[in-house]
């Protein structure tokens, strides 16, 4: 069910947008940057809203690939899976016991109290922020009060697609983060929408309104690809404002990739 935790994205200009091929591995992004974007160009013109896409290979340090308008905004539920990363790394089995429903199922009780275990909510935000950082994402601070009231606090953190899926590529390299894995594998089938079109994959979605009541709809994932793992995140805002078109936007979108995955940036951890 749509959860109650997106809001005004910035758009920036159009794709891609890579790192310069400064070693062998930032050569390999432009490359991958350069044979994709004409391929998602004729996507895009057929996508009626704003659109972002990130790809990384999986490892430490990986060079990202980005493409679309779409760059940043609320992170909404996909934030949970750095929350419940911190929350297990407590070592309190109600963390266990949150996570399952909080990841599955995008349960947001569940996600306040991995939260609220944390301790108090600068403390907390400081817990998610060193996983982050762990993983490479450096500059997100996570947000410790509700902006929005309604919504939670952490959901309204500001996550760009480039860090985003910086986190994503070192996930499955992170301590502890295997349970959390595992979970992102067994979405809910209401959920299954997205990178599930990849036999395998790992992901979390996550989608809200903005002020107007137009949908965000956004997902982070770890995708098997001919030469590894491929770190994907993936953000729609449809023109209609829809939640059910975002889905079926961020689906076009990784079709669109499942059909390019020779091409993707695989990678492993080290």
């Amino acid at each position: 069910m749509p959860e109650r935790n997106s809001g005004d994205a910035s758009a920036a200009p159009t794709s891609p947008a890579v790192a310069a091929p400064s070693s062998p591995a930032a050569s390999t992004t432009t490359q991958v940057a350069s044979t994709l974007s004409e391929s998602f160009d004729e996507l895009r013109s057929t996508l009626a809203g704003s659109v972002g896409v990130a790809i990384a290979p999986v490892g430490t340090g990986a060079d990202v690939v980005t493409l679309g308008d779409w760059t940043t905004g609320p992170a909404w539920s996909t934030i949970k899976v750095p929350l419940a990363i911190a929350a297990v790394r407590e070592g309190d089995a109600a963390a266990t016991t949150y996570a399952q429903p909080a990841i599955t199922r995008s349960d947001n009780d569940a996600a306040e109290h991995l939260w609220e275990l944390l301790g108090t909510p600068p403390v907390a935000a400081k817990a998610v922020a060193d996983v982050l950082k762990e993983a490479g994402d450096t500059t997100t601070t996570v947000q410790q009060e509700k902006v929005r009231p309604e919504f939670s606090a952490f959901g309204q953190t500001q996550w760009s697609m480039s860090e985003q899926v910086r986190f994503a590529a070192d996930l499955p390299c992170l301590p502890q983060a295997a349970p959390i894995i595992d979970l992102m594998g067994m979405i809910a089938l209401d959920q299954q929408w997205g990178l599930s079109a990849f036999d395998g994959a790992k992901y979390k979605g996550g989608w809200g309104p903005d002020t107007a009541g137009g949908y965000l709809v956004r997902q982070l994932g770890v995708v098997n690809s001919p030469s590894g793992q491929t770190a994907i995140a993936l953000a729609v805002q449809p023109k209609s404002g829809s939640f059910a078109d975002g889905t079926k936007m961020i689906s076009q979108l990784a079709q669109w990739l499942t059909q390019h995955s020779a091409e993707l940036p695989g990678g492993t951890c080290h």
